[in-house]
C-alpha cells in the first residue's frame, strides 16, 4: 500500500476537522447572497409603518 501525497493527507485532515467542527467559515457571507426580501424604494417606509404599534395607529 502506497504512503498518501501530502495534499491527499491535507484533504483527509480537512475532512475529519468538517465532520467534528463543521464548516468555520461558510462559502459566501451575507453581502454575497442575494437579499430575501427584495426592497423597493418604498419598502423602508413601508416598513416603518408596519413597526408602529397599534395604540398609534
Amino acid at each position: 500500500m502506497r504512503e498518501p501525497s501530502p495534499e491527499e493527507q491535507e484533504a483527509a485532515r480537512r475532512r475529519r476537522l468538517a465532520e467534528v467542527f463543521g464548516e468555520a467559515l461558510p462559502e459566501t457571507t451575507r453581502d454575497d447572497r442575494p437579499d430575501p426580501q427584495e426592497r423597493s424604494e418604498g419598502s423602508t417606509d413601508d416598513w416603518l409603518r408596519a413597526q408602529v404599534p397599534p395604540h398609534h395607529g
